[in-house]
């Protein structure tokens, strides 16, 4: 079945559990099973939703597994209804970001009302991520990526909040809220070191921590490097750390040319991603009369 013929199936659909939906409101049928009436109309109204996807009609699609929903919640079936929310928040991605949203944060409230907190933290991911890609917020990402990590703290899923935060870290850098940035950075990585499994981690979150505070100061940059070595004696024979020195070095001289030979080196070797070219352009323009690109 071609497109239109798919949209003109999942229109049938939609009437029928309009019919189905009237029909229950009629005086039998509240003498005679008014509920059951409505169970197969919002059947009917997902039917239809799947209809409108396979024909690429979504914010029909979002529509209809929002009526879908709404008939859930006159049901009493929360769980119903907030997986036919997350279906329509899923639609509507592809048509209409803020609907999406909308949908998403109604069926995070009855997750939250529900108790079911780990899958309410998903959705707010799910949030966080259409914020920064579609709607270009990084202020509301945040938002939501720091209620995720709250819900999995309070369910003891510390590794899943761990992830959520180093978003925040990030987001908050870029946004130049490096005192933010630097706390998370260095929350994390005093977790991460203390644990045989993520031990390895850590000398990468403690290298963020130092050039978010070197964004802010010199200074504290010089004292938290070793602060960090102290703590975290690996710390020391790392590539990152060595990297941290000469950069201080240089910026001491207010040697720029130096200070591009160091990143260089270390980028022939470990690839820097676009967070930290960001971040090493901003320490750079601060070096007397610079204003060139790092490579």
């Amino acid at each position: 079945m071609d497109q239109a013929g798919k949209e003109k199936e999942a229109l049938q659909l939609l009437a029928e559990a309009d019919r189905k939906v009237r029909g229950s409101q009629s005086f039998f049928a509240s003498l005679f099973g008014g509920s059951s009436r409505l169970e197969e109309a919002s059947e009917t109204y997902c039917r239809a939703a799947n209809m409108f996807k396979m024909a690429k009609n979504w914010s029909a699609a979002g529509n209809a597994f929002c009526q879908a929903a709404q008939l859930h919640l006159q049901l009493q079936s929360k769980h119903d209804a907030a997986s036919c929310l997350v279906d329509a928040g899923n639609a509507f991605k592809k048509a209409d970001p803020q609907e999406a949203i909308n949908c998403l944060l109604r069926a995070i409230e009855i997750y939250t009302d529900m108790g079911r907190f780990t899958i309410a933290a998903k959705h707010h991911i799910s949030v966080a991520e259409i914020c920064e890609a579609e709607l270009l917020d990084l202020e509301k990402a945040i938002a939501h990526y720091e209620q995720a990590a709250d819900y999995y703290k309070g369910e003891e899923s510390n590794s899943s909040a761990n992830k959520c935060l180093l978003k925040v870290a990030a987001y908050a850098a870029q946004l130049e809220q490096y005192q933010r940035a630097l706390e998370i950075y260095e929350q994390v990585g005093t977790m991460a070191m203390d644990s045989p499994l993520l031990k390895y981690s850590a000398k990468e979150h403690f290298f963020r921590a130092a050039l978010c505070h070197f964004c802010i100061d010199m200074l504290n940059a010089k004292l938290a490097l070793q602060k960090y070595e102290e703590m975290f004696p690996a710390f020391s024979d790392s590539r990152e750390c060595k990297l941290l020195k000469k950069l201080l070095d240089a910026h001491e001289e207010q040697n720029p040319d130096a200070f591009t030979d160091a990143v260089k080196e270390f980028d022939s070797i470990s690839r820097l991603d676009q967070w930290l070219t960001t971040i090493l352009l901003r320490i750079k323009k601060t070096i007397q009369g610079e204003e060139e690109d790092l490579r």
